[in-house]
């Protein structure tokens, strides 16, 4: 019987060993998902609501559980473990509050006695999500699907099948029916079997470019919708005129949090050449402050990452580019899963640190003599899932922002992800949005409705 056991990364230690799905389990479990939809999707918008915010209250009830899972699992540090699993009620709470009014019929004015578009569920939907935001990942795409009154059936990564099947606790202790939400223990390689079942009606992964890419093909070959949110190497484009102070704090934020394992972190720090030394200076004054150690520490900023084996990638960009003629301002440094909070200055788009995406606590600093060249080094990225500029000139940087290339742009702010707001990129950050009413309406049919007396 295949097992899969599972690590905690700062210890060492072995936390479970979880038993595999069989081929026979997983058909069952996918059965069971269809068979729920039919009766699940008959129920009412209030029905619903009242389930979610039951899904929200459990989340909050219990946050300290669900974030030591967390933090046990794939070393978030304690405080940002339990501001995901709180962000993740403020999801529920929003779809509770909105889906109705978001999926309501859509009357459209034809030759037609009357029209309308309805959005209707269409079934079991698959989610493969990644390790690094464990539970907000899942949310995100589980509140709007099941408030849609589609199934959800989460394929979670290998090193948090504890968090995976305690999202399952949470939407079975909040009293959903059986089978509305269910957790798929299997390795990657079983996916493609999943998704080819015509039960599951459409698939949504975040996650890297070659794993978005094959599951693309995967749905695409099946005639199945798909949703990917992939890789980021976010730019933090610092003009002469902000606020440094503010703007230093916020840079510090974007790229360090969650350890830098973030596919919205900003990652490029593409800065006025003219204010870059001052700033540069003071940026180290902050990042030599961030409290590094034990990921159970309320204190601890930076913890270690995931795994080791991606800490030792890390190694090797940031090497690269050191040999490369970038220069190491501070860190650079790994122990084992431990990666120093890491600023190099002095790169160029031809560095690995510029042109791929480091999934860790390294910033990669680029100068510019002026708006054009910052704009066109952001662009040069093969990314396009968000921005951020930052300048005292609102009026001059929202013109800007039609300028570059992503999905998203946020000026003296991190890029972060709202459930209000539509999130997703474009390039080789996807495609598709998930959150607010884009992201409700991505899975669901959209039924024209003409009516003739």
């Amino acid at each position: 019987m295949a097992t899969t056991t599972s690590y905690n990364p700062y210890t060492g230690e072995t936390l479970n060993s979880y038993k595999n799905h069989t081929k026979t389990e997983v058909s069952e479990i996918i059965n069971k998902a269809d068979k729920r939809f039919y009766s699940w999707r008959e129920t009412s918008f209030s029905t619903r609501k009242k389930l979610m915010l039951s899904a929200a209250a459990e989340l909050k009830k219990n946050k300290k559980e669900y974030a030591e899972m967390i933090t046990q699992e794939m070393g978030k540090p304690i405080s940002q473990a339990v501001a995901e699993v709180e962000k993740c009620a403020l999801a529920c709470e929003y779809y509770a509050e909105n889906a109705e009014k978001q999926l309501q019929n859509e009357i459209i004015k034809t030759d037609a006695f009357k029209s309308y578009v309805s959005y209707e569920p269409i079934g079991v939907v698959l989610a493969v999500m990644p390790w690094n935001y464990p539970f907000w990942q899942v949310f995100r795409f589980a509140a709007p699907a099941l408030m849609a009154g589609n199934i959800g059936v989460l394929k979670h990564a290998s090193n948090v099948f504890g968090c995976a099947l305690n999202i399952e606790k949470v939407f079975k202790r909040a009293g959903f029916p059986d089978n509305c939400f269910s957790t798929l223990l299997i390795k990657s390689d079983s996916v493609e079997t999943v998704i080819e079942n015509d039960k599951v009606k459409a698939v949504t992964l975040t996650g890297s470019g070659p794993a978005g890419s094959s599951v693309a093909a995967i749905a695409g070959k099946n005639i199945k919708k798909s949703v990917l949110e992939l890789g980021g190497s976010n730019a933090l484009v610092v003009l002469k005129d902000c606020d440094m102070e503010q703007t230093i704090k916020t840079c510090v934020q974007a790229r360090f949090q969650n350890t830098g394992q973030s596919c919205i972190a900003g990652k490029r720090l593409i800065i006025d050449a003219s204010i870059s030394e001052e700033f540069i200076e003071k940026m180290l004054i902050q990042v030599r402050e961030l409290k590094s150690g034990d990921p159970t520490n309320d204190k601890t900023f930076i913890g270690v990452m995931a795994r080791e084996d991606l800490a030792k990638d890390l190694e090797k960009q940031v090497n690269a580019s050191i040999k490369a003629g970038a220069n190491l301002r501070i860190g650079g440094k790994r122990q084992g899963a431990y990666f120093e909070p890491t600023i190099l200055t002095g790169v160029t788009s031809s560095m690995p640190v510029f042109k791929e995406e480091t999934f860790g606590p390294a910033l990669a600093v680029t100068t510019f003599k002026t708006v054009e060249e910052a704009i066109e080094l952001s662009n040069l990225s093969k990314f396009g899932l968000g921005v951020s500029i930052f300048t005292k000139n609102i009026e001059a940087a929202e013109k800007l922002a039609l300028q570059f290339d992503e999905g998203a742009v946020f000026i003296n702010e991190l890029v972060k992800s709202d459930p209000r707001l539509p999130f997703g990129g474009i390039k080789e950050s996807g495609y598709g949005r998930e959150l607010s009413e884009h992201g409700i309406r991505e899975f669901v049919n959209r039924k024209t409705v003409f009516i003739n007396k």
